[in-house]
């Protein structure tokens, strides 16, 4: 049996469904979403680990420049 909805958007194409849910995602104010610790967590160790070690990490154009020449 299928799952409750308020509403049906199964007449709505891939794309339709895929932008509203960017529009509803996009009416969320930063505070209404909540951040699991663990994720708070993982965050708070790899600001450590630059902070101890920042030119472990790659520039922006180096990674997007490898990105690039992969097609992604």
């Amino acid at each position: 049996m299928a799952p409750n909805k308020i509403l049906d958007f199964s007449h709505l194409s891939p794309a339709e469904r895929l932008q509203l849910v960017e529009d509803i995602w996009d009416s969320l104010e930063d505070d209404q979403v909540p951040v699991p610790d663990w994720h708070r967590e993982i965050l708070d160790q790899r600001l450590k680990a630059y902070r101890e070690n920042p030119e472990a990490g790659a520039s922006w154009e180096e990674v997007r420049e490898r990105l690039l020449k992969r097609g992604g």
